[in-house]
């Protein structure tokens, strides 16, 4: 661009080189303008400067110029033909205005009632959102809720399990740490038994043994002498045995003659023998008979009315049961005191 501007302006002043910029773009107007109609011009200047600008740009630019701008200033003529366009122009504007307002009135009623009605469903829509979004806020909050619990818990419990479990190792630990005392104390004592057990060897056991063995030479030699003493009695004893085997013997021998004689006696005077006998039996019958008596510590009677009472009583009680001895007697041996008393005696 500067090689063409010096080739094209070279020696020329400022005032020529915008004259000749001026009729450049002044050319392509004419010829832009060629291509429009009036009206076009008038309603469309945008796109008649942009045409302009476009063309005589790149031309200008050929010759070394660049174009920064171009706008239209105005636009008129001598007959007044674009001032009653104007005109026209104005009346269909203003109707268009009057259309226009009448119209955005409508369409601002019509969008003011759908905005109303939009906003209403917004503000409804907003509310069932609100609802939504606290619906889901109540549910993930109770969910994380469950789930915050569940995890407390689960530490809770996890806490627990492991202060069960460290108690349960204190614990062993410290029933190994009783063990390991027990042993130890275990092994103590088994120390002290076995040095006590020494020590009992040394001061009792042995002495005992020594006394034990005194005891038993003693025991033997008492028993010996038991032995003997025993032997001594046993041959005493063997001898009395004898002495009174003798004696039995001879008693027997002389009882065994006295009842020989007796039982010649009984042939020679037979029921004054056997009455003898009785006779010498009774008292014992009767001592017999009343020995229970002797032995009672206390008697209750009961009278009836009449009769003894009192000792005699138990008197004639004894004496009625020895006054039916002789029934008795008679009905065990056949013989009856009463007539024994009123026969003869047979003499052989």
């Amino acid at each position: 661009m500067l090689a063409a501007a010096c080739q094209m302006f070279l020696g020329k002043t400022e005032a020529e080189i915008a004259h000749i910029a001026l009729e450049t773009l002044e050319g392509h107007q004419r010829a832009i303008m060629a291509h429009m109609t009036v009206e076009e011009i008038y309603k469309d200047r945008q796109k008649f400067s942009e045409q302009v600008f476009k063309v005589a740009s790149s031309d200008l630019v050929n010759m070394g110029i660049s174009v920064v701008s171009y706008t239209l200033k105005d636009i008129h003529d001598d007959q007044d033909y674009l001032h009653s366009l104007g005109k026209a122009r104005t009346a269909q504007v203003q109707k268009d205005a009057r259309i226009g307002e009448a119209e955005a009135k409508r369409d601002a009623g019509i969008r003011e009632a759908k905005a109303k009605q939009e906003k209403v469903s917004a503000q409804y829509l907003s509310e069932i959102e609100m609802a939504k979004a606290q619906r889901d806020y109540e549910l993930k909050k109770a969910t994380y809720d469950i789930e915050v619990n569940t995890r407390r818990a689960q530490a809770d419990l996890a806490y627990q399990l492991q202060v069960a479990k460290t108690k349960q190792q204190i614990e062993e630990q410290r029933v190994q740490v009783q063990v390991v005392e027990r042993a130890q104390q275990v092994a103590v004592q088994e120390q002290e038994i076995a040095r006590r057990e020494k020590e009992l060897e040394a001061r009792v056991r042995k002495p005992a043994e020594a006394e034990r063995y005194r005891l038993e030479r003693l025991a033997e030699a008492e028993r010996s002498q038991l032995i003997m003493q025993a032997e001594a009695e046993a041959e005493a004893v063997r001898m009395r045995g004898e002495a009174e085997a003798f004696a039995i013997g001879a008693r027997a021998r002389a009882e065994a003659e006295q009842m020989a004689k007796k039982a010649e006696a009984f042939q020679l005077y037979q029921e004054a023998a056997q009455l003898d006998m009785l006779l010498e039996k009774l008292p014992q019958v009767a001592e017999e008979i009343s020995g229970p008596l002797t032995s009672t510590k206390k008697i209750t009677l009961v009278s009836s009315g009449s009769g003894a009472v009192g000792a005699a009583k138990v008197t004639g009680e004894v004496l009625d049961i020895l006054s039916h001895l002789p029934e008795s007697v008679e009905r065990l041996t056949g013989i009856s005191i009463s007539q024994v008393n009123h026969k003869p005696l047979r003499t052989a």
